[in-house]
């Protein structure tokens, strides 16, 4: 069981339209050539693997109950590793990265 996401977004992503940037000209900046219209902007489309890194990226639900109770057991040493399930957790895992990426 992953417990989290060790590793956060690198770039946090805003759903829904935004404003165009706009800046003003600086100080001494050649004027634009008459008869040129400025872009409003640029329209971007994300691949499929973007959006599905995008909804990949979005936390998983924490059980905090569950965790307390292994923080618990851990400091009261009751609590056994088993190497075997680690192990055979950490495949899978490495499995599933490796298929999305060979997708």
């Amino acid at each position: 069981m992953k417990i989290n996401n060790p590793l956060p977004p690198a770039v946090p992503v805003e759903q829904g339209p935004s404003a165009p940037l706009t800046r003003a000209p600086a100080e001494g900046a050649p004027k634009a050539a008459p008869g040129l219209v400025a872009s409003q902007g640029a329209k971007v489309e994300l691949s499929s693997t973007a959006a599905s890194l995008r909804t990949s990226a979005a936390p998983a639900e924490l059980d905090a109950a569950k965790v307390e109770r292994i923080a618990q057991s851990i400091a009261e040493g009751r609590f056994k590793v088993n190497a075997e399930v680690i192990a055979d957790k950490l495949i899978a895992n490495a499995q599933e990265l490796l298929g999305k990426v060979q997708r």
